[in-house]
């Protein structure tokens, strides 16, 4: 008899882990093994208990997703990761594959779409929705930008510097200490081309990268 495919729920809405333990307890291919809230605990519980396929979120508290998901690759290599999130930007969806994620799903997906979706990552095929693949293509035939250098942390900083945020701030929001934060301003500007903060703020508002769904990922 084949092994169930072992899965570890990350969402920080207890009622979407709960739908999720319910649906996908029926099937008998896969067995869930654990839960947690934020990707923090998600890599407590990879580094006590082995698993398959890793379904979370990309908005919870803690850790940015994008760190916890580079995390689980490099600590975890043998885990597959599921995005199962509420939105598809293009950035986002690139930030999450580039990390390290097999799959990305919306969770207006049907049941079929999900069960086949984690049977495909746990085999180690890629799985993306629909909207997920239409950014992708998306941002392929878009003209080149300069943030599109930037790595997904240098992202991030970008989108606090374009909030207004000081180091300081900057380093609370990301969990960083202020020293790392001021390296990651500096190696932005640079990327950038641009004399200081305020100037990297108005590129950011020009070239449009930073909608509202994009800095809720953060």
């Amino acid at each position: 008899m084949e092994e169930p495919i072992r899965l570890l729920l990350v969402d920080d809405h207890s009622v979407i882990r709960e739908g999720l333990r319910i649906l996908l307890g029926q099937h008998p291919r896969f067995a869930i093994v654990g839960e947690a809230d934020d990707g923090d605990g998600a890599l407590d519980f990879l580094a006590r208990h082995p698993i398959d396929v890793v379904v979370l979120d990309m908005k919870m508290p803690g850790t940015a997703t994008i760190e916890v998901i580079s995390a689980i690759k490099r600590l975890h290599p043998e885990s597959r990761i599921l995005v199962f999130t509420s939105y598809a930007q293009d950035s986002q969806v690139r930030d999450a594959l580039e990390a390290g994620a097999t799959g990305y799903l919306l969770k207006d997906t049907l049941q079929r779409d999900l069960v086949r979706a984690i049977g495909e990552v746990a085999a180690g095929r890629a799985w993306l929705h629909p909207q997920a693949q239409q950014q992708m293509l998306d941002w392929m035939r878009r003209p080149p930008s300069p943030i599109d250098a930037l790595t997904p942390r240098e992202r991030s900083v970008l989108i606090a510097i374009a909030d207004g945020l000081t180091n300081k701030e900057i380093a609370r929001r990301l969990q960083l200490t202020e020293g790392t934060v001021k390296g990651y301003v500096s190696l932005v500007l640079e990327k950038l081309d641009v004399p200081d903060r305020t100037q990297a703020a108005l590129l950011a508002q020009k070239l449009g990268p930073i909608p509202e769904a994009r800095r809720r990922a953060w």
